[in-house]
């Protein structure tokens, strides 16, 4: 094997490739016509670090790794950092004084949510292996100690970011924290209630972006705090027309369990069609351009089709596909929040 190695020029990547190779006894004629001694495309330390990298992505401690991100649910995180920045914009504490503030304000909006989603996963780990089996925990790419290990340092960076804001951002922090782990804990159990619980917590990041700011709680901070309020809320009720069989069995009392999925589906519109007439109030009063108009006018239609859908199909299949819908709609409302805030215009 060694005359191999060293009759060819080809360096020490066909060294390496040589040294890859069974031993001589293993070769057949078949084996030695697949086999080819060239150099691969790049050669030396670039190579071995393509095969190390490689392998590393396929280990399992990478998919574990993953598992966790996915117990985060990354995407919800980020927009809940970006609330943050919106409820800044919106206070008009968008200056270069405050930017630490903000990115603070961000990092601990993300932060706090994915210790939120965490612990969630946790506490339904039972329901969600009737509903979402595929989740980590459910499925086994999580263990429940690690969901909690997780959760707890999450929470505590996310504290320490806000006690490094000001005082009024960890009071808010501490304050959603408690709202979010009575949730997780007891709260869901009480249907509507829990819902409220857990719209609080998506509300309180356009509170904290004012603060984070330093520009106090203007009246138009409240508002689209008050529009994410009622918004999610009504995503939340529809979500319990989804998971309605697993609630039933853990004695979750989502409005969909005690008082029917029709019921459920009537009080979702009732909340998205609140969000949805508070929309033209910031035009009104002057506080956000036109570039407001956009972006809103589409998060409006979506949620009245999501309404009217709802209540005319109010099944777990419809309603699965109403709350991605919604949650599309505020993502479009965070946008929109977002140009009529920053962009001037008539």
């Amino acid at each position: 094997m060694e005359h191999l190695s060293t009759s060819r020029p080809a360096g020490r990547a066909v060294t390496y490739m040589v040294k890859l190779l069974p031993p001589p006894h293993c070769f057949t004629a078949k084996a030695l016509r697949r086999i080819s001694l060239s150099p691969p495309p790049m050669c030396g330390k670039a190579y071995l670090r393509h095969r190390l990298i490689g392998r590393w992505k396929s280990t399992p401690s990478m998919a574990r790794l993953l598992s966790l991100l996915r117990l985060m649910r990354p995407v919800n995180a980020v927009m809940m950092g970006f609330a943050v920045l919106v409820g800044a914009a919106l206070a008009g504490g968008l200056n270069s004084a405050s930017w630490r503030g903000l990115l603070l304000g961000f990092a601990t909006g993300f932060l706090m949510t994915a210790a939120a989603m965490a612990l969630n996963d946790y506490c339904d780990r039972e329901i969600d292996a009737v509903n979402q089996p595929d989740r980590p925990i459910p499925s086994g790419d999580v263990k429940p100690w690690e969901a909690l290990a997780l959760m707890t340092l999450l929470s505590l960076l996310g504290l320490l970011l806000a006690w490094m804001t000001n005082l009024g951002c960890l009071l808010l922090a501490a304050f959603s924290w408690i709202v979010m782990a009575s949730y997780s804990t007891v709260g869901k159990s009480t249907g509507l209630p829990g819902n409220l619980m857990v719209s609080i917590c998506v509300s309180i990041p356009f509170l904290y972006g004012a603060l984070a700011s330093g520009v106090g709680l203007p009246m138009r901070t409240l508002l689209f705090a008050s529009m994410a309020f009622l918004s999610n809320t009504g995503r939340e009720v529809a979500k319990g027309i989804a998971d309605v069989e697993g609630d039933r069995r853990r004695g979750v009392r989502t409005i969909a369990v005690s008082r029917g999925s029709r019921a459920a589906a009537l009080v979702s519109a009732l909340f998205l069609i609140s969000a949805l007439l508070l929309s033209p109030l910031p035009i009104l009063w002057g506080i956000v351009s036109i570039w407001y108009l956009p972006p809103v006018l589409a998060t409006d239609l979506m949620l009245l089709y999501s309404s009217i859908s709802l209540v005319k199909r109010p099944t777990r299949e419809n309603s699965l596909r109403v709350k991605r819908v919604i949650l599309t709609a505020m993502a479009l409302g965070l946008l929109g929040f977002l140009l009529g805030a920053l962009l001037p215009g008539g």
